[in-house]
């Protein structure tokens, strides 16, 4: 049985050093188990991150060791990396486990995900080329794809080696320097990989992480003068607090991946069986606290009843416990704040006239733990039905067909992902092409590919993650027209 890990590494880690916070403060960071402390970790301030600013803009100097370096150079230490988190793959999958309350096995699968997308990019790295282009006239011009500069990361809590390892392996493919900021839950494995990039041979300055607070380190990144690029996954409500800052500061660019009230939609062709477990995990996978989760689930008229049933079965059998625990599939939500939120939600929804089919309270008496929860009889003006419960509330909805499921889909102002399951191709097509999302999954839910972009419409944000299209995020093109001259012979 897997076991909590020591923990080694809690300063900040800037120009391939780990140092102490420039006030010398601390903050800490608990198990959602317990709601026990796990270690006090340096807080990262503006002072913090000016000195990470400078470490990085140092190394992207013209000249230095990371511009100069050959881009397959940059891909061979993408890979090394990658092998040093397959190294030391069950001490970050016990750290991640314990950190973010999270199940083991699904620890696992995070980070084997960040050993393919950092392979993924690296592969990238001799591949990112510019055109030549026909100009009229007696001109020769071409482009060149130039790495954007330093850029700063600020990441949430709910994978916070995931969505690391997607804004680190873009950046670092296209040539750029990185700040990171982990989220204040869940500082523990940035700081890890921040150690084994420098192990991987990795120039000072290249990558560097400071934990600290949103209002004060991560407000920093968005407003810093010498910052080039901003990018932040976390919510809508912060999504325009950074713009701001951006806008503010030096128009740094801005990519963010924000929330979201995804739907899916279960047609009467589809096998009820496959359709409910995939609207299970959809929803209730990590506690519901997925950004792309599958919050609205929509099933039409005729099999509403019994696939209500059906997922008010599957909700009771799942195992909910210490994430250490082989077998369980449900752990904690990430702290008080969020436990608390998810039962407030659960209640306004019984108050609103929803259905209550499983679940509905805590789970335990000890940790942030709430029993999956399932309602019926959800109408579209329902709070649960248009607010991020972040949580694992499933909401069950009723259509009639394809046209009143497309707009109901569509009547919200996220638009990071969508589902449909059915057995006909020409609904699963019309579905695709006319509900607003960035990504639109058939017959499953959320597959996570590094070759696949990821990202928002509306208010889930904009710019892509994963594969080819992130690159785009990270450079910016440079015209270069040369005057010919051309003699008469």
């Amino acid at each position: 049985m897997p076991s909590r890990p020591a923990v080694k590494y809690t300063k900040l880690f800037i120009n391939n050093e780990f140092v102490d916070s420039v006030s010398g403060k601390t903050f800490t960071t608990y198990d959602p188990c317990t709601g026990d402390k796990i270690a006090d970790v340096q807080e990262g301030d503006k002072a913090d991150v000016d000195k990470a600013v400078a470490a990085a803009r140092a190394a992207f100097e013209l000249g230095s060791a990371w511009r100069t370096m050959d881009a397959s150079n940059r891909g061979r230490l993408m890979n090394k990396l990658a092998d040093l988190i397959e190294r030391d793959f069950d001490n970050l999958v016990a750290l991640e486990a314990w950190d973010c309350g999270k199940p083991y096995a699904a620890a696992e699968f995070d980070i084997l995900h960040c050993v393919a997308v950092f392979r993924y990019f690296a592969g990238w790295c001799d591949k990112i080329q510019g055109h030549t282009i026909p100009c009229d006239g007696e001109f020769f011009a071409y482009t060149r794809y130039e790495p954007i500069g330093v850029c700063g990361q600020i990441i949430p809590w709910n994978f916070p080696l995931v969505l690391l390892t997607w804004k680190w392996s873009a950046a670092l493919a296209t040539g750029c320097t990185i700040v990171l900021k982990p989220a204040e839950q869940t500082p523990l494995t940035a700081l890890c990989i921040g150690a084994l990039a420098a192990e991987a041979g990795f120039p000072p300055g290249v990558v560097n992480v400071v934990n600290g607070f949103g209002h004060t380190a991560g407000a920093a990144i968005a407003g810093h003068q010498n910052i080039d690029k901003v990018a932040f996954t976390g919510s809508t409500e912060v999504g325009r607090k950074i713009m701001a800052l951006a806008a503010s500061s030096n128009l740094k660019r801005v990519t963010l991946e924000l929330g979201g009230k995804s739907p899916l939609l279960v047609f009467e062709d589809a096998d009820l069986d496959v359709a409910a477990g995939i609207a299970h995990e959809a929803i209730m996978a990590y506690q519901g606290q997925v950004c792309c989760a599958g919050s609205r689930t929509y099933v039409q008229e005729s099999i509403y009843d019994k696939f209500v049933e059906k997922c008010a079965e599957a909700a009771k059998k799942r195992v909910v416990g210490d994430v250490f625990t082989p077998g369980v599939q449900q752990g904690p939500q990430i702290d008080e704040a969020q436990f608390k939120k998810v039962l407030h939600y659960i209640d306004v929804g019984q108050k609103e006239g929803a259905k209550l089919q499983a679940g509905g309270s805590r789970f335990g008496d000890k940790g942030y733990f709430i029993q999956p929860t399932v309602f019926s009889d959800v109408t579209d003006n329902m709070t649960i039905a248009k607010d991020e419960i972040f949580g694992p509330v499933q909401c069950l909805i009723k259509f009639k067909d394809v046209n009143d499921a497309i707009k109901k889909a569509n009547a919200t102002l996220y638009g990071l992902a969508a589902g449909v399951v059915t057995n006909n191709i020409n609904t699963a097509m019309t579905v695709a092409n006319n509900v607003r999302g960035g990504s639109i999954w058939v017959n499953c839910w959320d597959p996570c590919s590094p070759q696949a972009p990821f990202g928002g419409f509306q208010q889930s944000g904009f710019g892509k993650e994963l594969g080819e299209d992130a690159l785009k995020e990270y450079y910016q093109v440079k015209a270069v027209i040369i005057k010919t001259e051309q003699k008469n012979s």
